[in-house]
């Protein structure tokens, strides 16, 4: 077996969140391979669980999406954070989450056709590893990747180890996708330099089942932050984020040391008793019966890989961006990466593209790592505000009792305290209604046609919270219902794009870009499907909201790449449509 060379053209290493989607996205396209995992089966821990509307409309596009809603809690169960003394004590404050406030259920609405869905990676992996299989990939657990080597440009020689037998075999691939997470050997093989800023401690995560519906029937949320400044605590269990993995008889209790404390591995490490008794402090109700199922503890870091893929291998996940939970970005911005890389790599192998093209795949998605770890940490760190205020930041206890017996205060000091605390915990909006960060990804790239346009339109002022809706170049399609003239069911804008095809959106008077569209198809040699969209067209645009998103005429045309980010559009009708299109294609296709 030693001497025996497997053959595939894609190799996957890692079957998380990163690597089986990128196999379900190739698949897709009818594109086969091998996934190769170190772990003995797919996640036996919740990890990442909050599934965003970017996330979920890539999975929309081969039908996962309403696996992943069933599978998950629904949106109501996330309709709170809170913060308190205990699960069953008093409660400080809370917050609306992840589109549930009605201030801004505007905003989202007209963000996606999807919602948020709280779904644990236990749930995900199997949706996602299952379809791949299904779809003819090849999945090994308890198989590690050891190294590689390229005798020649689209050979690589990958080394596995099957770490049940010991033994070691080769795999002989045309593409290696290194979804290998945070501690990815794929990176260090191929020496990619990582940027890390100084990472902020350890934290513990206490994964237990125990039944507190009891408690939550006024305390709905998926969310809560628990923390008790009037006591002593120890050094692992300052305070502790409280997250529902399964409504309401499964928890995850993640404790973190005090901000700053020099806390090592050993400090987190205590009995299961231990770890009980504290259990039962933050529940506050000693009658609710704990069973510890696992107990883990994780670093929070801040690094991303300067640059994404090497030749013909490709970093994704985790193993190019590595972040707290904080926004919920993690598995979200995997499953946003394979879908970027896969239509682009199908393109290529069927040379409907050329070979540049894949270097885009960084080019893109490299910021937006560079984005979304900066704001999952900063989104830890907007916490400090409303510590501060309490006293949890305040090492001595007697001091941390004066400052909470100040709240209680009716004058000026109590006012002043109160206030701060509700600034404090305000700042953290940008944690739990995060729309900008989720979904305002600008592609800058030879990917996207920018000659017309080289001036990207300005991101809101609050970036992180507010998203851009804009069909210009780089930009995601933006959402609209549409309708047809008797009206059936309702379906997106977006519905019309992707599925592996380049789409041309336009309205009354713009029956010469689908001809044009038609023609370019043929002449490029890939797929264009056309709509027009407006009074008697193809669709109707019955909300009128798709007339006030797509900032072009109705004799204009929006061009969609297979990922629903928009490659060119042009305002209004041109003279020579067909040779603008065939221009813009072939740039956009690195023809």
């Amino acid at each position: 077996m030693a001497d025996e060379i497997i053959k595939t053209d894609l190799l996957i290493v890692g079957a998380g969140p990163a690597g089986a989607a990128l196999a379900c996205f190739l698949s897709s396209y009818g594109r086969k391979g091998i996934i190769i995992s170190a772990a003995s089966g797919t996640a036996h821990t919740p990890r990442a669980h909050i599934t965003n509307m970017a996330a979920l409309e890539c999975l929309r596009d081969i039908g996962l999406d309403r696996q992943c809603i069933d599978a998950g809690a629904a949106g109501n169960h996330m309709v709170h954070t809170r913060w308190c003394h205990s699960m069953a004590g008093d409660e400080y404050a809370r917050l609306y989450s992840w589109g549930n406030d009605p201030k801004r259920k505007g905003d989202y609405d007209a963000a996606s056709p999807c919602d948020h869905v709280d779904l644990p990676q236990t749930e995900l992996e199997p949706i996602l590893t299952r379809r791949a299989i299904h779809t003819g990939w090849t999945l090994r657990f308890d198989t590690s990747f050891v190294s590689f080597t390229r005798p020649e440009p689209d050979v690589i020689i990958s080394e596995v180890k099957d770490n049940l037998s010991g033994k070691t075999y080769k795999i002989q691939s045309r593409f290696l996708f290194g979804c290998d997470g945070a501690r990815s050997q794929v990176i260090r093989e191929l020496k990619i330099p990582l940027i890390k800023k100084p990472g902020q401690g350890l934290a513990l995560n206490v994964l237990l089942k125990a039944d507190l519906s009891h408690l939550v029937k006024n305390r709905t949320g998926n969310l809560h932050w628990v923390f008790q400044p009037e006591k002593e605590h120890p050094a692992w269990g300052w305070a502790c984020i409280v997250r529902m993995v399964r409504p309401w008889d499964e928890w995850m209790f993640i404790f973190l040391p005090p901000p700053g404390a020099d806390v090592k591995g050993d400090d987190m490490i205590a009995s299961n008793e231990e770890y009980i008794a504290r259990v039962k402090q933050f529940i506050g109700d000693e009658s609710v019966d704990v069973e510890i199922k696992d107990v883990s503890k994780w670093m929070i870091n801040e690094t991303v890989a300067e640059y994404y893929s090497d030749g013909n291998i490709f970093c994704l996940g985790d193993a190019v961006h590595r972040h707290p939970p904080f926004n919920g970005l993690g598995s979200n911005t995997c499953i946003q990466d394979a879908f970027n890389l896969a239509w682009k790599l199908d393109y290529v192998m069927s040379r409907r593209a050329g070979p540049s093209l894949l270097d885009t795949y960084s080019t893109e998605r490299q910021p937006v790592g560079v984005d979304i770890i900066t704001r999952a940490n900063q989104g830890l760190r907007d916490h400090a505000l409303w510590m501060k205020s309490i006293g949890m930041l305040e090492p001595d206890l007697e001091k941390r009792k004066a400052i909470l017996a100040e709240f209680e205060d009716k004058g000026e000091v109590g006012r002043k305290r109160r206030q701060e605390f509700q600034a404090g915990i305000e700042n953290t909006g940008t944690e739990f209604h995060g729309l900008g960060i989720e979904m305002n990804q600008q592609y800058r790239s030879n990917a996207v046609y920018h000659g017309d346009e080289p001036e990207a339109p300005a991101l809101p002022e609050d970036a992180v919270r507010e998203r851009l809706i804009s069909s210009y170049p780089g930009m995601r399609l933006p959402h609209a219902w549409l309708n047809t003239r008797k009206p059936g069911k309702q379906f997106s804008t977006i519905d019309l794009a992707g599925h592996g095809r380049f789409c041309l959106l336009t309205g009354p008077g713009g029956h010469k870009w689908k001809e044009a569209a038609a023609n370019a198809a043929k002449a490029v040699g890939v797929d264009i499907v056309s709509y027009s969209i407006g009074w008697k067209e193809d669709y109707e645009d019955v909300y009128f909201d798709w007339a006030k998103r797509r900032e072009v005429e109705e004799d204009g045309c929006v061009l969609v790449r297979p990922d629903r980010f928009v490659a060119w559009r042009s305002k209004s009708m041109i003279s020579n449509p067909q040779e603008k299109l065939e221009k813009v294609l072939r740039k956009v296709l690195c023809l």
